[in-house]
């Protein structure tokens, strides 16, 4: 006996065996560990730079050191308590922490060391300067130079050894004639300023081992061209 299927059948029990399929949940991809290692690396990277304090491109500061070119008789003033201000005679800039050194009246007698600076961290990175009564104007310059050598051993020692020595002419916005001399040598560098001035003669001297210059010499440079004499 043939068996006969009513469609109606047919499509109940298609549609109570799709009810009765299971729901199957798809979970979202993750991205690979590689990835995932890098995203993290970036953001620390990235929190790291915004953390960090902007490098200081601040310069050097400097003071203007006021000197006076006392006399050994008068070194010192009147009880100490002069204006050194009001009677300078020359300025330049000192680099900030840079020591003075106190000048004793044998030195200002035998070689003119008027003012000497220092640093403490390289204490042959220095500058000072010297001055002489009786010099109306400048000689040649060679002949100021050697001059200066007669009473500076270390200076004979440095033009002695020395690679290179230039020297030129300049002057200020006023006029006034300045000699810059320049030593190069493979023990150390030397910058020095010549000019005359109230009858005397001023020397300021910049100098430094040779590592030190390299390192240091844009502030050594400065400290030399900041030399000026007062009116």
């Amino acid at each position: 006996m043939a068996t006969i299927f009513s469609p109606s059948a047919v499509l109940s029990s298609s549609s109570a065996a799709t009810k009765a399929k299971p729901h199957v949940t798809i979970p979202p991809s993750k991205p690979p560990a590689n990835n995932l290692a890098a995203t993290f690396a970036a953001t620390a990277l990235a929190a790291t730079i915004l953390a960090a304090s902007p490098p200081s491109l601040a310069e050097p500061s400097y003071k203007l050191y006021y000197g006076t070119a006392a006399s050994a008789a008068n070194y010192g003033g009147f009880g100490g308590n002069s204006d050194k201000k009001a009677s300078a005679e020359y300025t330049y800039d000192v680099p900030e922490g840079w020591k003075e050194k106190l000048i004793s009246k044998i030195q200002k007698g035998t070689n003119g060391t008027d003012s000497e600076f220092y640093n403490p961290k390289k204490k042959k990175e220095r500058e000072y300067l010297t001055f002489l009564d009786g010099f109306p104007r400048l000689a040649p310059k060679d002949m100021i130079l050697n001059n200066l050598a007669l009473s500076d051993v270390e200076l004979q020692d440095l033009i002695a050894a020395a690679d290179n020595v230039s020297s030129e002419e300049r002057k200020d916005d006023k006029g006034q004639t300045y000699y810059v001399y320049e030593i190069d040598s493979v023990a150390g560098h030397s910058l020095i300023s010549v000019t005359c001035a109230r009858n005397k003669l001023y020397a300021h001297f910049v100098n430094a081992p040779a590592p030190d210059w390299n390192r240091d010499q844009e502030t050594l440079r400065h400290i030399h061209h900041s030399f000026r004499t007062v009116d």
